[in-house]
Order: structure tokens, then sequence, then C-alpha cells
């Protein structure tokens, strides 16, 4: 049978499990073909009519399969990237696999001993360059062969360790991966509430690969003093997507003790912040931040993020969408009460914290893109001199930290639930609320409600691509407040590299207020090669 050719943006993806850490749960593990990426789940939600139904999520690997046409690699019970010589068949581009490297461990398949991270790592270089044999018939073929790697957990972090560890791996396999997604992936390693980062003598079932100081030596950063989550310039930040789940309540692992050890600011075993990964970590790169998104859900389980909705659209997306949408809040002024107001005019200090929400959707969905919500500790938070501040210390604060970034989600021309629109509809509830104020360092309390909102408003955007309406592209806005569902307001607009910028003016006069700018930049993402 002759190779299939590759067609952009259908690369092959390889899955890459999360922890296991009894023999009995390594066992489980490489018991089942697909290490748990089948799995899917099933939850209740209300209907129209009051009555309650069913939603089913099939699982990644069986979406993949039905939305996309991929395959797996097992035929008559043997897996195809396990078999060698030029007498076995080619292996489709549009395929998934699964990156069996508990096999190792295993008593079963392998010697019953853990293996090091180090290990793992060149054997997902090996299995990439088995992939690309089997993929690609001739030179040509090779030259434009990519893959999609996806983890979860640990899973992240096998595949930092083959990109970022030089001793490690082929430089030519490394630069034949395209994209990366991780869901719950520790970048920055565990930590617990009252011990801190995972110690390092917790070897046993090699649970020290979340330590600092171990990922500094499998990361490949040889003692330098980068932050831990930094890719350390050996991949590109742009590429790998983060997904992050802020669910620890329904953490079911441990009987619950996971979740209330590791707090609640996490998805019951990795705290949200984190779960992301930057450019470089020092002087020379400090706000090169990834792609990402927030979800309610928990680590792992029937709740978990792999086996959910929103994580499998935010895969399909990243990996095969062809708008990247970004937006950030340029502040120009928040307003005091009018009470405390006069006490800054009277020379006293003011102090205040602010938490950005922003919920993103996608038109005719029932499903949240990114959620960040001051009830799930999601939210982006700021304090009152971090936005504005004092004169002389301007410089000193990132302009990252000075314009919040709101969200972050790609965009599918072809996954249009009204085929016959051409523009692309998403929505952002934005929330801006003040849980506190200070006076001279006092709490003031005085006609103060806790987790007050400045402003709240559910901003309803519609972007016509390029060459559906005219020559250019345009953003149409409305405000839920004024017209429900409604995009009625065409938004300014700049070109920028490979896009454009649109602002959109988010005013609340009456104090406490805000004037704002949101700042929504469409680009064009996932360019065929050439």
């Amino acid at each position: 049978m002759a190779a299939e050719a590759i067609e952009h943006p259908y690369y092959p993806i390889i899955f890459v499990r999360g922890y296991a850490g009894t023999d009995d749960e390594v066992e489980d593990t490489v018991s089942d073909p697909y290490m748990g990426f089948n799995l899917g789940s099933t939850k209740l939600r209300t209907l129209s009519n009051g009555r309650t139904d069913r939603h089913y999520f099939e699982s990644p690997l069986v979406r993949l399969m039905k939305d996309h046409g991929y395959r797996d690699v097992y035929s008559a019970g043997i897996n195809a990237t396990d078999i060698d010589g030029p007498t076995s068949e080619p292996i489709s581009p549009r395929s998934v696999i699964i990156y069996r490297y508990y096999d190792l461990v295993s008593s079963i398949f392998g010697e019953g001993k853990q293996v090091k991270m180090e290990q793992f790592g060149q054997g997902l270089n090996n299995l990439i360059e088995k992939l690309r044999q089997k993929t690609c018939s001739t030179a040509k073929e090779s030259k434009r062969f990519k893959v999609y790697l996806v983890g979860h957990s640990m899973g992240g972090l096998v595949i930092r360790c083959f990109l970022q560890n030089e001793k490690i791996g082929d430089p030519e396999i490394k630069a034949c991966v395209d994209k990366v997604f991780t869901y719950a992936t520790p970048h920055k390693g565990i930590d617990f509430e009252i011990v801190g980062n995972v110690p390092a003598f917790f070897t046993l079932n090699s649970a020290d690969n979340f330590n600092r100081k171990r990922m500094q030596a499998y990361l490949g950063f040889d003692g330098k003093a980068e932050e831990i989550n930094s890719l350390d310039g050996k991949f590109d930040p742009e590429r790998f997507f983060c997904l992050i789940g802020t669910n620890a309540k329904d953490y079911a692992v441990a009987k619950g003790w996971s979740s209330r050890v590791v707090g609640p600011h996490s998805d019951g075993l990795v705290r949200i912040n984190s779960a992301v990964v930057i450019g470089r970590g020092d002087k020379k790169d400090t706000t090169k931040i990834g792609p990402r998104a927030y979800v309610h859900r928990s680590h792992s389980g029937y709740y978990g993020i792999v086996n959910s909705e929103e994580g499998y659209q935010n895969l399909v997306r990243f990996l095969f969408g062809n708008v990247r949408v970004d937006g950030v809040l340029k502040l120009n002024d928040l307003t005091l009460p009018k009470d405390i107001q006069a006490e800054q005019d009277g020379g006293k200090k003011i102090g205040a914290s602010y938490h950005f929400e922003a919920v993103t959707r996608v038109r005719g969905t029932n499903w949240d893109l990114s959620r960040r919500v001051a009830s799930e500790n999601s939210t982006v938070f700021r304090k009152l001199d971090e936005l504005f501040p004092p004169t002389g210390k301007k410089r000193s604060i990132p302009e990252y930290q000075r314009r919040p970034e709101i969200f972050t989600g790609f965009l599918s021309r072809g996954a249009r639930v009204d085929k016959g629109r051409p523009s692309l509809g998403f929505c952002v509830d934005l929330g801006v609320l003040v849980p506190d104020y200070e006076v001279d360092g006092t709490l003031w309390l005085k006609n103060h409600y806790a987790g007050g909102y400045v402003y709240r408003d559910k901003i309803n955007l519609e972007a016509f691509p390029a060459g559906s309406e005219g020559e250019d592209w345009v953003l149409r806005y409305g405000f839920d407040s004024v017209e429900p569902n409604g995009s009625s307001q065409t938004a300014e607009r700049k070109p920028i590299d490979n896009g454009y910028e649109f602002r959109i003016p988010i005013v609340q006069k009456t104090p406490p207020g805000i004037e704002a700018t949101l700042i929504v930049t469409a680009r064009a993402w996932n360019p065929p090669p050439g």
C-alpha cells in the first residue's frame, strides 16, 4: 500500500499520558491500548423545557476520528509503530499515536523498574523518527513531515524534556514538532500548601520528577537561574498551548486529600499559576507567555480536563484553526467610590486590588472556550499600584502588568455553526470587581459590599475575515446591556503584522467606574508551509 500524502494541517498527533504512581497504576496504564485518551464523560444539562438531558463527550480520540478523519495505528491487534522493516504497512499522516513510555516501567512489558525522565524524552525522539519513516516514502515527503505533541500532566514534561534538553534527541527530529498542547501540566512543578514544592527525596515511583531542582536537570537548564516554566528559547511559545484546569473540588484522588493539600487555586493537583510556560524567563524576555485557556475542570476523573468538550475544542482549534484572537484591556482610569476618593483627596494612601473576569464563548455552542471568574479562583489579579504606578515607578512595572490579558483563543472558519454566515462570532463576558479597598493600610468597610463590580457586561463580537465583506477585516461589536446578542457597531481598526488590531471602548462613568479600551487583535493562524 502506497504512503498517503501529507495534507496540512492534519499532521500525526502523538498523545503523551500523565503520571502513574504505584505499580498497580502502571500495570493498569499499560493494559489500555490508548492509555486513557479513549475515555469520555457524561454529564447532565438542563434543557429549555426544564427537562434534564445527558450530554456525552466520547473522548478526544473518538472525536478526532469522527470530526477530522483521524485513525489509530493498530491493525489486527498490532501496533504499527512497533513494527520495523520494509514489509510493514505505512502509517497515514492523519493518525493518532499513543507514546507508551510506561511500558518501560511495567513488570509485564518492561523490567519493572523506574526509568529516568531523560530516557522517556529520548524515547519520544525515537518514536517521532520512526513515525517519519513510516509516514514518508520519499525524501521530499520527509522534509514536509510535521507532528503535533499533546501531553497530559507529566506527559507535558516528557515533551519539554525532549524539546529542551540538548543532550537528548536529534535537532532534526525536534524541528519536526509543529505545535505542542498540554493539559494541566505542572510546568513549575507541584506544590503543597504545607511542605511547598515536592521534596527532592520523594524518589519513590519517581515523584521527584515534579521537584524543581530535578526538573532543572532533565529540562537541560544545567543550574541556570531561568524560571523552570521557561522554554529557554528552545521552542516558540506562540506554538505551545497550555490548557489550565480550575476545578479543585471534583478531583477525587486520595479521597479528596490531594486537592486539600494542594489548595483551591488549582485543578486538585496542579496550581493554576504553575500550568503555563513562558518564552525564556530571563531579562531578555520576561513577558512572552504562550497561548492558554482556563476551563472549570479537574486534573482527571469524571470531571477531568482531558475528557471534556472544552478541552477538545481548544485542542482542535489550536491545531487546525486559521484565526488567532487576543484581547487585552488598556486601562485609562479606575475611579474610586466617592467617600474613598475624598479620603485620597485628603492625603490618605489608598490601596485596592482588582479581579478581571472573562468568559469567552463561540456563537452557537453550549461550552466555554475559556473561563476565568472570581468564584473559581482563576481571574487576572492586579493591584491598584500595578495598574497605575506612582510617578517614578512606571518603568519598573512591565507593560503586561498594566494591560491585563483578558483572553486568547483560536477560531476556525470551517467550524461555523451557521454555514451561511461568513463571520466568526464569539463573545466575552467581562467583569471587573474590587474585593476590598484600604485607606492608610486599614480595610475600608463604610458603605462597602464585598465583591462589588466596577464593570460587568457581555460583549458580542463578530469578525468578518478579509474577502467576506470587502478586502479587509471588519470587527463589529455590541454590548448586551444595550443590544442583547447584537453587534451593530464597527470597531476602530489598525493594521499590524499578519492581521489587525481593533479597539472597543469600555466605560462605566458612575464611580466607582472604569474608562478603558478592549484591544482585540485578529491574526491569520496556521498558514500552509511555503
